[in-house]
């Protein structure tokens, strides 16, 4: 049942719905064609962005959060985390056309404790300030989550490495990319004033 209400969680599309409400184009039709919150901040600027990041991590934190209030064991958590991930990779209300569950899975491994959400925040924001590639952040962090959650929780290091993998294959046209020097960068679209 957690599973399920997870995966119904992580298939509300913050983008497309925030994207509709401030009158934006859809981002799976606009920009990358990745309803996430870099390609709306490409076509609808920071706030917007922002917005989605909050809705897309707190979908991930909810189910993950309430799996482990419930006491489930760690395999389980991992499992009902992924399937909120899968929910915004694969959404049901939305033709199952998402993102890639970055910011999902990062929500979802937040609860584990404060030092890892601000860990994993803070190693996101340099890579994306030294390079400007989301993608590359987004592969760095996911493949040092792990390694932060045995450090400071060893118990969950199972559930984080499976989000981790996830992230990680949801990347490999972005690995290519990156690997060709044909990525493109973080850049924000400022809207024009009507």
């Amino acid at each position: 049942m957690l599973i399920v209400g997870a995966y119904l969680a992580g298939s509300i599309s913050s983008a497309v719905l925030v994207c509709k409400l401030r009158g934006l184009p859809d981002p799976r039709t606009e920009g990358s064609g990745n309803p996430g919150a870099t390609n709306v901040l490409r076509i609808g600027g920071a706030s917007s962005a922002l917005l989605v990041l909050f809705f897309d991590m707190l979908k991930g934190a909810g189910p993950a959060y309430l799996a482990y209030r419930l006491g489930v064991d760690p395999v389980s958590l991992g499992l009902v985390a992924i399937a909120a991930c899968l929910g915004h990779i694969f959404p049901l209300f939305f033709g199952f056309k998402g993102g890639k569950g970055v910011a999902t899975a990062f929500g979802a491994m937040a609860p584990i404790g404060h030092y890892l959400a601000l860990f994993l925040m803070l190693t996101w924001a340099l890579i994306v300030l030294l390079t400007r590639y989301s993608s590359l952040a987004a592969i760095c962090t996911a493949i040092l989550a792990p390694v932060y959650t045995w450090w400071l929780d060893d118990r969950f290091v199972i559930p984080v490495a499976m989000l981790s993998t996830l992230i990680v294959i949801r990347h490999k046209d972005n690995i290519k990319r990156l690997l060709s020097g044909n990525e493109s960068k973080v850049s924000r679209k400022r809207r024009r004033k009507t």
